[in-house]
């Protein structure tokens, strides 16, 4: 199996006052989506086990979308997880989107997360009522204890959740409703969760991005190419709104798993701590 960490150690800018310290992250390179999103479970699995081991439970957020799909494929199968024991939280849903509709991320959930382990502690975003009511209680019940592990991707126009450009960097609320913008419902197109943009809500519930960032560990999954372009951007660019995955760089305990097409544009500088890749 390829797996390639890139350490990248980011001083943060004194405007970014988040937690004090150096942070850094790693990315991660693999040959393809099921190496990438084999290992990412690895990952996660263990960070459920340490803190069930640790205090009796394990506090999850757990992102959707097609990037998601293979590595909850594996992480349903992990061994020695005790479900019973997991708590889990949803990153992000459609407002007025109903549970029959394709796109839906409770449904989404539900059928390759929750049903297939019998997760029994779950807050799901139930975006046809009061957005603003359901992501003030869920967000009171995230907000009640530390979290141990989010998992997420990155947007193609570089959001972290539905945290489109630019995103607040400093609200302290755990959940936004937010408006998305036109690439981002154009990736959700593309991506065949929908037939044109017109069908594509205008507005989400969305955990802030500050909120991700109090998770003790994040683990992000970001394969393919039409990601590349947001990597590339998020992780070489500035720490800014206008790219808001690269906030991740001023966490102290974030992985980022990618395949070779999702880092397929990042500077040879910065992949120079590498070998060659080779194949599994």
């Amino acid at each position: 199996m390829l797996a390639l960490p890139i350490p990248l150690c980011v001083s943060r800018p004194a405007a970014l006052s988040f937690q004090p310290g150096v942070s850094s992250v790693i990315l991660k390179v693999f040959e393809d989506k099921v190496s990438l999103s084999r290992a990412a479970a690895e990952q996660a699995a263990a960070a459920m086990r340490r803190a069930i081991a640790g205090r009796g439970l394990a506090r999850i957020v757990v992102a959707t979308g097609t990037s998601q799909i293979a590595f909850l494929a594996e992480l349903t199968k992990a061994e020695g997880i005790d479900w019973k024991r997991v708590e889990m939280f949803h990153l992000d849903e459609y407002v007025g989107l109903p549970t029959t509709h394709p796109a839906s991320f409770r449904n989404y959930l539900m059928e390759r997360l929750i049903d297939k382990t019998g997760i029994t502690q779950y807050h799901l975003l139930d975006g046809t009522g009061d957005a603003r009511e359901v992501a003030r209680r869920v967000g009171e019940a995230l907000s009640a204890a530390p979290v141990d592990a989010a998992f997420a991707g990155i947007g193609e126009n570089g959001h972290l959740a539905f945290n489109d450009p630019p995103a607040d960097f400093e609200t302290e609320e755990p959940y936004l409703v937010v408006e998305l913008d036109e690439a981002c419902r154009r990736q959700q197109v593309g991506e065949g969760w929908f037939r044109d943009i017109s069908e594509v809500p205008r507005q989400a519930i969305s955990m802030s991005v500050r909120q991700i960032l109090k998770a003790k560990e994040v683990i992000s999954i970001v394969p393919d190419a039409r990601k590349a372009l947001a990597v590339k951007t998020c992780f070489e660019g500035e720490i800014s709104a206008m790219a808001p995955a690269s906030i991740l760089r001023t966490h102290l305990a974030t992985t980022v798993y990618l395949d070779r097409d999702s880092a397929r544009l990042l500077n040879p500088a910065t992949l120079a701590s590498f070998s060659s890749p080779t194949m599994a």
